[in-house]
């Protein structure tokens, strides 16, 4: 293999590069802001990303993929609606959406030191934003990369990128623990119900709309609410013994254990004094608009500084202790550990079952509203191309 003579004659820095990556290719465009019936359209002569239109600086920690399979992630749909355009949008229109993905390298920085090589199939998370996958060869990061095991199908593995943020989440699980998951069901609860049993939790409840679902493999909760039902907060049973961990992925349940403390109603969480915790990566609300740092700031940073500090001082003995989730580390080692567990059969992929999507305009909006709707079960998926 030798240096890319097309980067060379553009001005890009040597790259290694596959021989019949074409100029054109077909890609799911945004033609703007606004609803998915609109502005979501499979098109054909995109122009393929290459290495050498990156800024130079970026052009040695990027490679190219031939895109096999995307999965989507509530950020895709919160872009295309324009709802937080100042900090997510994409720099120009049309743009191709689209950020959990999978693919085979095409094209990579020549003289870099990286764990795969061209024709290697790798899993890849967004890292710029969550755009520039949903075509038939998409850039990503390599730093946030892993070489995709034998045992995992394309679609799998771009489900597992979009759920890594649950491998991190589950670190601090203690064995033994006692976990509440609201939002079980879905794309990253799927998998986050797995990670907490892997790391010894002694009792898992899952809250969802599809109990049933939940209690089967591989998600295997040892209890499932329906939330349409019950109020797992009035549930007796576990005021009585309450969890050591609340995590909430479906947002707002903080708000309510505010309310049942200063009511002096029984929590179904142990206190920060007891040892209980509670996690979350949403605020308040999963439909938020942001138009400017201040807001990002308002919404995120502000309300969960306050709600740490004041959890672990002097509401330590009425309140768990507070946890907000940030963003993942732009690093690929939580990628590497996300695979290996799949490698090792210690984590499965949960795809939803109306998938995987064609890649149409049908299918990519079929997809999207599914994504849209916030009652996907398991990761939503676009299948781009079969594997080679």
């Amino acid at each position: 293999m030798s240096a890319s003579n097309a980067d060379k004659a553009r001005g890009g820095s040597p790259t290694l590069a596959a021989p019949d990556i074409p100029e054109f290719m077909t890609a799911v465009q945004g033609k703007d802001y606004g609803a998915i019936d609109e502005m979501l359209m499979v098109e054909e002569g995109v122009k393929v990303p290459r290495l050498a239109d990156l800024p130079a600086k970026k052009q040695a920690s990027h490679i190219v993929i031939k895109t096999y399979a995307v999965a989507l992630a509530p950020g895709d749909c919160r872009v295309l609606s324009g709802m937080t355009r100042e900090l997510q949008g994409p720099p120009s229109f049309p743009y191709v959406p689209g950020g959990d993905c999978c693919g085979k390298v095409v094209e990579m920085p020549s003289g870099v030191d990286l764990p795969f090589e061209l024709g290697d199939v790798v899993a890849a998370r967004f890292s710029d934003g969550p755009r520039g996958a949903l075509g038939e060869y998409a850039v990503v990061g390599s730093n946030i990369c892993g070489k995709v095991p034998d045992n995992v199908s394309p679609e799998e593995a771009a489900a597992l990128a979009g759920s890594t943020p649950s491998t991190l989440i589950a670190d601090p699980i203690i064995e033994g623990e006692r976990v509440l998951i609201l939002g079980a069901g879905g794309g990253e609860g799927s998998h986050l119900c797995q990670h907490v049993r892997r790391k010894g939790a002694s009792f898992v409840v899952g809250v969802s709309e599809d109990p049933d679902r939940l209690l089967k493999e591989p998600i295997s909760c040892d209890r499932a609410i329906n939330y349409k039902t019950e109020d797992v907060f009035d549930m007796e049973e576990f005021q009585k013994d309450p969890f050591d961990t609340v995590i909430d992925l479906a947002a707002g349940a903080w708000p309510r254990i505010v309310e049942r403390a200063v009511q002096k109603k029984p929590l179904i969480v142990k206190t920060a004094s007891q040892g209980g915790r509670f996690w979350t990566p949403t605020p308040d609300t999963p439909i938020f608009e942001l138009h400017g740092i201040w807001a990002g700031l308002s919404l995120f940073l502000f309300p969960s500084l306050g709600r740490a500090v004041s959890s672990r001082m002097w509401s330590r003995w009425s309140l768990p202790k507070f946890t907000y989730t940030m963003a993942i580390p732009d690093t690929g080692d939580v990628m590497t550990r996300t695979l290996q567990l799949a490698k090792e059969g210690k984590l499965k992929a949960v795809v939803d079952a109306k998938g995987p999507f064609p890649f149409t305009t049908e299918g990519v909006r079929a997809a999207f509203k599914v994504q849209e709707s916030r009652h996907p079960k398991g990761k939503v998926v676009v299948r781009v191309a079969n594997k080679d």
